[in-house]
C-alpha cells in the first residue's frame, strides 16, 4: 500500500496484490511530471517494487539519457545537446587532474586491497574529521569515531532514511528541492517525503522569495499528522539546491529548535559548503554552532563531488554523534563502500596542508581559482538573463540559477512547463524544470552555469532562440484576445530577485514605447556575430 501511495499509482486503499493485477496503463503515474503511463508496461520479470523502480528510472532520466545519447562535442558533435541540467562543476578539470595524478596519490599497500572497517579506513575518517573541523569552523575538534564514509550522498540519504524511518513513514523537506532525494529515500527504505511548500511571493514573516520559515514547517508537519502520516525527520539543504540560499545562524537555530520540539531527526546536507563564490556571502555549518539543540538527532552530510568538481568519484561522509545511528548506517556500508585506493586518494586530497596547519593547496590554489571561475560563469549567465528580461534569484552559492520563465507560459500549468522543457531539449539544451524539484509554481527552471565559456555561450544562444520564438507565439495569441495583465505571473520586485522591467507585463498589440525599442535593439545585437567574434578568451 505504501509503495502504491508514494508512487502515485493507485488509491490509498489498494495493496500490492491489487497493484500487480492492474496493467500499468490503468494506473495514475505522476512522478516528477515526466511519465506517460502508456510508455510503461508491467514487466513479468520484476516484482511490484521492481516495476516501480523501473518507472522511477524512466521518469527522472529522460533528459539525462537523451544527453548521453547525443552529447555535445565541439569537434565531433557540435549540434549535440548541451547539458545545463546536471549539477556538475566542469570548470576545474585542469586543477583536479593535476592534483590527483601527483605521486603521493599512487600508493598501493595491502590494507587498501582488503576489506576495510565498513565505516571507512581510520586514516581517512581522521582526515575527514580534521577537514570538517577546519572548514565548518567547529568550536571543538570533531571526532573520527563519529565519521562514516559511503560512496556518495545519495547512498547516505538512502541509508539514513532506512535506519531512521519504518516503511511508509515520512521525512519533511521544503520545496523546491533536489529531486534525487525522492529516489534515495524511497527505493530502498520505502519512505515518503512530506513537503513544506515555498513560493515566490514575499508575504508574512518572509523577507525573500522561497524563504523557509518555521511557520511553514509547522503547517506541513501538522497537515501530515492530520492525514495519519508519521514524520520522523527533517532534511535541510544548506546551501540550498536549486535556490542557492544560504541559511543564517539564526535560521539554522530556529529549524533545529523546531525539530527538537517535535523529536525529529535533522539530516543536514552541506555538499555545496565550499562552493560559495562571493566574498559577501558567508556559509554557516551546523557543525560550527556553539551548541546543537539536539545533538543525538542531528546528522551532517558532505561529499567531494561538488566542492572538488569530481562527481565521478563517489564519496560522501556522514558526521553524527549518535552511535546507534552510526552503527546502523555502517551495517549498510557493506553495500555502499568506497574502494581502498579511492579512500587513500581522498585522504591525501583533504590533508593537503603543505608546511602549514592551513590546507595550502586547497585554500591558496584550488578554492581561489574555483571561486573566481564560478563567479565569472555566474556573471555571464545572469547578464544574459538580464538582457533577455528574465527574472532570477540572485544567489552566490552552488552551480545553479533559479530562473522565472513564467511569462513564457500562456496558461501557467505544469503541462505547459513540460512542453517548454521539451522544447529546450529539442533545441539541444538540457535544463531542469521546476516540477523536477516539486516546485509549487509552474514556470521556474534551474540552469547550471559551472561550465566552460564556449558551451555557456552556445547554450544561452539556444535558450534565447526558444524564448524569442515563444515570445512571438504569445504575442500572436494575444492579438486574438483582449490584453490582460497577469499579476500572478511575475516574480516579486525585491532586491532578492533581479527583475528586469522589459516584458514584465503582456503588451497590447500595436503599442510602441521605449521598452519595445530597447528590446528591438537588443534582439538585433544578439542576432549579429559580435558575440562570436569577441569572446572572453580573446579579450583576455
Amino acid at each position: 500500500q505504501a509503495l502504491s501511495e508514494i508512487a502515485g499509482m493507485g488509491g490509498g486503499g489498494g495493496n500490492l496484490q491489487e497493484m500487480r493485477a492492474r496493467p500499468f496503463t490503468e494506473r495514475r503515474v505522476d512522478m516528477l511530471g515526466f511519465c506517460n503511463p502508456s510508455d510503461f508496461q508491467r514487466s513479468p520479470y520484476l516484482s511490484a517494487r521492481g516495476n516501480i523502480a523501473n518507472i522511477f528510472r524512466g521518469s527522472t532520466e529522460e533528459g539525462y539519457k537523451a544527453y548521453h545519447a547525443d552529447k555535445y562535442d565541439e569537434d565531433n558533435n557540435p549540434n549535440g545537446i548541451i547539458n545545463f541540467g546536471t549539477s556538475e562543476n566542469k570548470l576545474c578539470f585542469d586543477l583536479m587532474s593535476k592534483r590527483l595524478t601527483q605521486t603521493d596519490m599512487n600508493l598501493m599497500e595491502p590494507p587498501l586491497l582488503q576489506y576495510p572497517d565498513w565505516k571507512g579506513h581510520m586514516f581517512l575518517r581522521e582526515e575527514v574529521a580534521r577537514f570538517l573541523t577546519y572548514y565548518c569552523k567547529a568550536p571543538a575538534p570533531l571526532k573520527a569515531e563519529n565519521v562514516i564514509v559511503l560512496n556518495g550522498c545519495g547512498s547516505l540519504f538512502s541509508a539514513l532514511a532506512t535506519v531512521l524511518c519504518d516503511p511508509g513513514e515520512a521525512v519533511l523537506i521544503a520545496t523546491p528541492f533536489y529531486g534525487g532525494i525522492t529516489q534515495s529515500v524511497f527505493l530502498y527504505g520505502n519512505v515518503k517525503l512530506v513537503y513544506a511548500y515555498l513560493d515566490s511571493k514575499v508575504t508574512g514573516t518572509s523577507t525573500r522569495p522561497f524563504q523557509l520559515t518555521v511557520e511553514k514547517l509547522e503547517k506541513a508537519l501538522q497537515d501530515a499528522r492530520a492525514e495519519g502520516i508519521t514524520v520522523r525527520a527533517l532534511i535541510l539543504l544548506n546551501p540550498q539546491n536549486p535556490l542557492g540560499d544560504i541559511y543564517s545562524l539564526s535560521e539554522l537555530r530556529d529549524y533545529l529548535e523546531f525539530a527538537k520540539r517535535h523529536e525529529l531527526h535533522v539530516i543536514v546536507d552541506e555538499i555545496y559548503m565550499l562552493s560559495v563564490f562571493d566574498e559577501s556571502a558567508t556559509f554557516h555549518s551546523v557543525l560550527g554552532m556553539d551548541r546543537l539543540p539536539d545533538p543525538q538527532r542531528t546528522h551532517v552530510m558532505w561529499g567531494i563531488s561538488k566542492d572538488f568538481a569530481v562527481s565521478g568519484i563517489r564519496f560522501g561522509t556522514l558526521y553524527t554523534e549518535n552511535q546507534d545511528v552510526a552503527n546502523a548506517v555502517a551495517s549498510l556500508c557493506y553495500f555502499h563502500g568506497v574502494c581502498g585506493p579511492v579512500q587513500h586518494k581522498v585522504a591525501q586530497l583533504l590533508r593537503d596542508r603543505g608546511e602549514s596547519v592551513v590546507p595550502y593547496w586547497i585554500n591558496q590554489v584550488y578554492l581561489r581559482a574555483n571561486h573566481a571561475r564560478l563567479k565569472a560563469a555566474h556573471t555571464y549567465v545572469t547578464d544574459e538573463l538580464k538582457t533577455l528580461g528574465v527574472p532570477f534569484l540572485n544567489r552566490s552559492a552552488g552551480f545553479f540559477v533559479w530562473i522565472d520563465f513564467r511569462k513564457y507560459l500562456r496558461t501557467g500549468t505544469f503541462e505547459e512547463e513540460m512542453l517548454l522543457w521539451r522544447r529546450f531539449l529539442d533545441n539541444k539544451v538540457l535544463l531542469s524544470c521546476g516540477k523536477a524539484f516539486e516546485c509549487s509554481e509552474p514556470g521556474w527552471f534551474r540552469i547550471i552555469f559551472a561550465d566552460k565559456t564556449h558551451r555557456l555561450q552556445l547554450g544561452m544562444q539556444r535558450i534565447r532562440k526558444v524564448l524569442e520564438e515563444r515570445e512571438q507565439e504569445i504575442l500572436a495569441e494575444e492579438k486574438e484576445q483582449p490584453c490582460q495583465s497577469d499579476q500572478d505571473g511575475k516574480a516579486d520586485s525585491t532586491d532578492e530577485v533581479i527583475f528586469v522591467s522589459r516584458h514584465q507585463e503582456p503588451t497590447c498589440a500595436g503599442s510602441s514605447n521605449l521598452g519595445d525599442l530597447i528590446g528591438l535593439l537588443q534582439q538585433q545585437m544578439r542576432s549579429s556575430d559580435w558575440l562570436q567574434k569577441n569572446t572572453a578568451e580573446q579579450f583576455a
